[in-house]
């Protein structure tokens, strides 16, 4: 896939098939989109084009930005965006003022002007241009001036897999990694770099890899211990060698301050500072929860290791 970063440099491409929208997450709805996308450019000799925005628009346009956590990663939507076959994607930064261009501008251009748009492709609830005015009606009353058609995914589609960004939030933050991982059609990710912690762990007979997440926007699931798998040496969404149990919390039974995201790696010493390691998460195990001393903690954490174990044979 050819990444586009700005569209100072581009050139109209050579019947482009267009798709547009933030894709965090790059979920099941959106992949039903790029589905299409990729079909429509196939059948018609054409490429495949994705307009995205970066940073998120609602950190920059929204009152509540500080309380957004996205799914995805510049970075991961750029992996998972060419897992799915896209040919190109345009990474367009997202600013007030162009927050401010109507639909006529944005259409005009970006989708005439630089894009070269032979066909739009988008959802049925999708908007564009300022105050969101301009949508599928629009375009499809003056297509004929502007030189592309446009079609709409039916919102049948789209609803039929009864998933959106929002719905998946709000699992992860409730911890419920099975029903976002379901409406993502993959296993959550989470990666940061191994820094050196307490190192409480060793003395206990539980090592941890303490990561410290690379995006402070990236979601963190709900405090609580879960079930992973793990890439490291820089594989980003290949396929994991490794297995463990994290554990996301302040650390109570210890008097823990900050909020930390430890791994134990099953069946693994390997000295790891300064990797960075990303883990999917697969399953909740149970809730953070304070003991009675580190006697207890133990006994809990082989139980945890037991229950993980067998979640992720």
């Amino acid at each position: 896939m050819n990444v586009h970063h700005g569209i100072d440099n581009l050139t109209p491409l050579p019947h482009a098939v267009v798709t547009s929208g933030t894709f965090d997450g790059v979920h099941r709805g959106h992949q039903k989109i790029l589905t299409r996308l990729t079909e429509v450019a196939h059948n018609n000799g054409g490429q495949s084009v994705v307009l995205t925005y970066w940073p998120h628009p609602r950190t920059v346009v929204s009152n509540d930005s500080q309380n957004l956590r996205l799914l995805s990663t510049l970075d991961e939507k750029i992996e998972l965006l060419t897992q799915a076959g896209v040919d190109h994607l345009v990474v367009i930064p997202f600013t007030r003022s162009f927050s401010q261009l109507t639909s006529e501008e944005f259409i005009q251009r970006i989708l005439t002007e630089k894009i070269g748009t032979k066909k739009l492709v988008i959802g049925y609830d999708h908007r564009f241009g300022r105050d969101r005015e301009g949508g599928f009606d629009y375009i499809q009353a003056h297509q004929a001036e502007y030189g592309f058609s446009v079609e709409e995914i039916p919102r049948q589609d789209i609803e039929a897999v009864g998933v959106s960004s929002s719905k998946i939030r709000n699992a992860l933050a409730e911890g419920n990694v099975r029903a976002a991982n379901l409406f993502l059609g993959r296993a959550y990710n989470l990666t940061g770099t191994v820094v050196k912690g307490q190192q409480l762990g060793r003395t206990i007979g539980f090592p941890t890899a303490n990561l410290q997440v690379d995006d402070p926007i990236k979601l963190v699931p709900a405090n609580g211990v879960y079930a992973v798998d793990i890439q490291h040496n820089g594989q980003r969404l290949g396929v994991p060698t490794l297995v463990g149990m994290t554990n996301i919390g302040f650390r109570p039974t210890v008097a823990g301050e900050n909020q930390t995201v430890e791994t134990y790696i099953f069946d693994f010493d390997n000295d790891i500072y300064g990797e960075h390691l990303t883990l999917r998460f697969r399953e909740f195990i149970r809730p953070e929860q304070k003991f009675s001393g580190l006697p207890a903690l133990v006994e809990q954490l082989k139980n945890d290791e037991e229950t993980a174990r067998s979640l992720l044979s």
